[in-house]
C-alpha cells in the first residue's frame, strides 16, 4: 500500500505531497491539468525509463518518492537477497539529475532498475488505457483461476516439487554427459596405459640397452684387437711381459747396492703385475666377446619401442616416460563409477514425475470447476457496466510436458458483441472494454489473490449514468480489501472516494504549473456538482452533488 507520494521538479510540478487513503483515492481534475503527470511520476519509482524533458527546471534535479507500508506483502526475501534493509515501511526514491544521470534507491540502497520494477510489481498495479495489461497476460490470467479455485497450497506443494525434479533433471543430464566423457576418456588412457604396462620398462634399462648393443656391434674388432694386445703381450716368443719379467729379474740383483733402486724395484714390480693383470683381462673379454646377430636384434627392437613412446610423449628418458605412467594411472583411479548415482537419478525422477502428474490432474480438475461461474459473474458484472453482449471464455488447454504451474496453459478469449466470435483479449478488445473486463476480473478475485495498490487511469471512458454509478461501487467494494486509486471524470465514481484529490493548474511567475489539493466536503460537493453541470455549478447541481455524496 502507497501511503505517500512526493514529487519534485517533475513536469510542471514544482513540488507536490500526496496522502493515500488505505482505501479508495479519487482524483479529478479538467482535462490537461496535470492527472496523468502523477502517474508518470509514479512510472518513474516503478522504474520506468527516464528522460531530461521532465524536469520542470532544467537546473535542478528531480525526485520522486513514494513511502509503501509492505508488511503484508512477504516481501523479506527480496531485501535479503538484494542485500538491502528491511522495514514494513519501505521509501522508494527516484532522482533525475539535468546531467540526464537517473539513480534509484529502495531505503537509501541504491538499486538497478530491474530490481526497482521487480518491487513495485508487488506493490503497484497500475492500469492504464491503451496498455499492455496484466489480463492480456497468460500466467496472471493463469494465477486468477487458481485463486479462484483455491490453488494456492496446492500449487505451492507442486513448485516445490517440481523444482526438486528440474533440479534432478539437470544433475542427471550432467551426470550422464560426464559419465559418456568419462567412458572415452578412460578408453583413451587405458590405450595409453596399456601401451606402458605393455611395454615393462625398467629404470636405468635404456643406458643399459645401448651400451649393450654398441658393445655388440663392435664385437669382431673387440675381439681381434684384444686378442692381438694379449698375443703381443704375453704369448709371442718376444712378448712384452716376458722381456719386462727379465728386466725384473735383473733389477732385483741391483737393490742392495743402491737405496733409490729399490724404490724403483718396487715400482717396477707393481707396474708389471697391473700390466700382467691387464693382460689377462684382456684375454678374457677377447675370450667372452662374441658377435650374436639375433641379440642386437632383439635388443635394437627394445630400444626403438622405448624411442617410440618417449617420441609420443615428447620426453627424452625412461624415467620420464615411468612418471607419465605413474600419472596416467592416478587419472583412472579418479575417475569413480558414476552408474550407480545416475540409477539413483533416474529413479527418483520417474517418481517425481508420476507424483506431478497427479497433483498436476487435481490442479487442472480444480481450475476446470471454477471456470464455468466465473464466466457467469464475470458476465453479470460486465452487463452492468453496459457490456451486456458482451462474454468472457476461458479456455483451459492440455499442455505435452510439465511446467512450473502444472499441465494446463490458461487463456482468456473475449467476445465484445453479440455474434462475435471469441478472440484474445488484445486482438478484440478497445481500451475501453479492457479496463471494465480488468475491472470485473480483479474484483472477483479480489479476495483471493494478494492484489497490490490498485491503480485505475480513465477505467470510466464511455460510461455515465447508472453504469457510472455501478462501476463506482465495484470500486469501492473493491477498496474494502485493496488500496484503490483512480483518476476519473464521472462523478457517479468521485462520490466513492474516501480521499479526493483534485489537480488544477495555475501561473506562478510566468509559468504554469500544476497543483493537488485534498478535498474538503464543501470543496467536493462543488467538484462533483461541476462535474456534472459545467463551471459554475447550477444550485440544481449541487442539489444533485449532494444527493450522491448522501450529504
Amino acid at each position: 500500500m502507497i501511503k505517500r507520494l512526493l514529487i519534485k521538479n517533475y513536469a510542471i510540478i514544482e513540488e507536490q505531497e500526496i496522502q493515500f487513503s488505505e482505501r479508495l483515492t479519487i482524483i479529478t481534475g479538467e482535462t490537461g491539468a496535470g492527472k496523468s503527470i502523477l502517474l508518470g511520476a509514479l512510472g518513474l519509482i516503478m522504474g520506468k525509463r527516464a528522460d531530461t524533458r521532465a524536469l520542470y527546471n532544467d537546473e535542478k534535479k528531480c525526485v520522486i518518492e513514494g513511502v509503501f507500508e509492505v508488511a503484508k506483502y512477504k516481501l523479506q526475501s527480496f531485501f535479503d537477497t538484494h542485500d538491502i534493509d528491511y522495514d514494513d515501511e519501505v521509501v522508494v526514491r527516484r532522482e533525475l539529475t539535468p546531467s540526464g544521470k537517473s539513480r534509484a534507491f529502495i531505503n537509501d540502497t541504491p538499486v538497478n532498475l530491474k530490481q526497482l520494477q521487480q518491487l513495485s510489481g508487488s506493490l503497484i498495479d497500475m492500469h492504464q488505457q491503451f496498455d499492455t495489461l496484466d489480463i492480456h497476460n497468460v500466467s496472471f490470467q493463469l494465477r486468477m483461476i487458481d485463486a479462484l479455485a483455491d490453488n494456492q497450497e496446492l500449487l505451492a506443494e507442486y513448485q516445490q516439487l517440481f523444482r526438486q525434479y528440474q533440479k534432478d533433471q539437470r544433475e542427471f543430464k550432467t551426470l550422464t554427459q560426464r559419465s559418456q566423457e568419462a567412458s572415452r576418456e578412460m578408453d583413451f588412457l587405458n590405450f595409453q596405459l596399456n601401451e606402458f604396462n605393455e611395454a615393462e620398462l625398467m629404470p636405468g634399462e635404456q643406458e643399459t640397452l645401448e651400451e649393450e648393443v654398441n658393445r655388440l656391434s663392435n664385437a669382431e674388432n673387440i675381439k681381434t684387437t684384444l686378442g692381438a694386445a694379449f698375443q703381443q703381450l704375453s704369448e709371442s716368443e718376444q712378448s712384452v711381459i716376458s722381456q719386462l719379467e727379465e728386466i725384473a729379474q735383473a733389477l732385483s740383483g741391483l737393490r742392495q747396492f743402491h737405496l733409490s733402486l729399490e724404490k724403483l724395484d718396487d715400482r717396477y714390480q707393481g707396474i708389471l703385475l697391473e700390466l700382467q693383470d691387464i693382460c689377462s683381462d684382456f684375454e678374457k673379454i677377447a675370450e667372452d666377446t662374441e658377435y650374436d646377430g639375433e641379440r642386437i636384434q632383439e635388443i635394437q627392437d627394445r630400444l626403438d619401442l622405448i624411442y617410440k613412446l618417449q617420441n609420443k610423449h615428447h620426453v627424452n628418458t625412461v624415467a620420464e616416460l615411468l612418471t607419465i605412467q605413474d600419472n596416467l594411472q592416478q587419472q583412472l583411479t579418479a575417475f569413480g563409477d558414476l552408474s550407480g548415482e545416475i540409477e539413483r537419478l533416474e529413479k527418483a525422477i520417474a517418481r517425481q514425475q508420476k507424483e506431478l502428474e497427479q497433483r498436476a490432474a487435481k490442479l487442472s480438475k480444480r481450475r476446470k470447476s471454477v471456470v464455468v461461474d466465473f464466466e457467469k459473474k464475470v458476465h453479470h458484472l460486465l452487463g452492468q457496466l453496459s457490456m451486456e453482449h458482451a462474454q468472457l471464455k476461458v479456455e483451459v488447454t492440455p499442455l505435452s510436458a510439465l511446467n512450473n504451474t502444472g499441465l494446463d496453459e490458461v487463456n482468456f478469449l473475449f467476445a465484445p458483441n453479440k455474434g462475435s466470435r471469441f478472440q484474445s483479449i488484445k486482438n478484440v478488445a478497445s481500451g475501453g472494454e479492457i479496463s471494465r473486463l480488468t475491472l470485473c476480473t480483479k474484483s472477483l478475485v479480489a479476495s483471493a489473490i494478494p492484489l497490490p495498490t490498485l491503480i485505475f487511469d480513465e477505467i470510466d471512458t464511455g460510461i455515465s449514468g447508472d453504469v457510472a454509478l455501478k462501476m463506482g461501487n465495484i470500486l469501492q467494494n473493491l477498496s474494502n480489501r485493496h488500496q484503490v486509486i483512480s483518476i476519473t471524470h464521472t462523478p457517479q465514481i468521485a462520490v466513492k472516494a474516501d480521499a479526493h484529490y483534485f489537480v488544477y493548474k495555475k501561473v506562478k511567475d510566468d509559468h504554469t504549473v500544476t497543483n493537488v489539493k485534498l478535498l474538503n466536503t464543501e470543496e467536493r460537493i462543488r467538484a462533483v456538482a461541476t462535474m456534472l453541470s459545467g463551471s459554475p455549478p447550477s444550485a440544481s447541481a449541487i442539489e444533485n452533488a449532494k444527493e450522491l455524496l448522501k450529504i
